[in-house]
């Protein structure tokens, strides 16, 4: 008698890594002559927290209790401030990108200030990671006579732990628009063989970390000298018909906050960044 043939029992299914999943959004109201909370909405891995100040602008805290991003992470934050409110919003620490073995992070921001409203957004530095994908997408709304500051810093490894980039996919593409005219757009694209990519003085000259900050206000020329100052020789800075853009290209991310922090408190009237910042 012939024996059967053995059953082939299929394979399991392999499971797909989990992802995390985050979205939050704040509006901020002014009423009794102060800036108070009017809405609070968070899910899955985003949090806001608010910590007392006694400043008249809400402060928010973003937090993401994933502990990082990495490919197929999704997050969006959503900031209002209406007319004649004031809002600063931050993080709690650095965002960490880890490389991404399938798909990109994806990470949203859609910001709106109302006439006579002011909203700093100063997340701390994005910490990119060797082999990490993220696509970043800030979209925001200025009201005439609203006020915008918007800083965004990336790191490329941290040199003082030992750590090289050497390939990396990263897009930050950025939309503002004032009264419903777009008055800034800008993307930067970093993919590929990223020593080689950013050794061109015509990018990075070599440097590994940068920043960007864009102050939209009426009287955005007036903190043009400051910011200057405090950059120095790291970038430069541009000011006309109400904004103000500056670059800062350092050697490591100690230099960049270095200048960064002073360049913040010109774009604040003095003011320095969030007491997170310090922690």
């Amino acid at each position: 008698m012939a024996l059967a043939e053995p059953v082939q029992r299929p394979a399991p299914p392999v499971a797909a890594p989990q992802r995390a999943r985050g979205w939050a959004r704040l509006t901020v109201r002014r009423e009794d002559g102060k800036s108070r909370l009017q809405e609070l909405f968070q899910e899955g891995s985003a949090r806001l927290r608010l910590p007392r100040t006694r400043a008249d602008a809400i402060e928010a805290v973003m937090i993401n209790t994933a502990g990082g991003v990495t490919g197929g992470d999704r997050f969006a934050w959503g900031v209002t401030v209406e007319s004649g409110a004031a809002a600063v919003l931050t993080t709690q620490a650095c965002e960490k990108v880890y490389r991404a073995d399938a798909d990109r992070a994806e990470v949203q921001a859609r910001l709106s200030v109302g006439a006579g409203g002011r909203l700093d957004w100063l997340p701390q530095e994005t910490i990119l990671f060797d082999r990490s994908a993220l696509a970043r997408r800030i979209e925001a709304d200025v009201a005439p006579g609203g006020r915008l500051l918007l800083v965004e810093a990336v790191v490329l490894g941290r040199r003082a732990m030992g750590e090289t980039v050497t390939r990396t996919d990263f897009h930050d593409r950025w939309r503002v628009r004032r009264d419903g005219r777009l008055i800034f757009a800008d993307d930067i694209r970093l993919a590929g063989d990223l020593p080689t990519l950013t050794a061109g003085r015509a990018l990075l000259g070599g440097a590994g970390a940068f920043a960007t900050l864009l102050l939209v206000d009426d009287a955005a020329e007036a903190s043009l000298d400051g910011v200057r100052a405090a950059i120095g020789t790291l970038g430069g800075a541009s000011a006309f018909d109400g904004k103000l853009v500056a670059r800062i290209a350092a050697p490591d991310g100690f230099s960049l906050r270095r200048a960064l922090l002073p360049a913040i408190a010109a774009l604040r009237g003095g003011l320095a960044p969030p007491l997170v910042w310090t922690l």
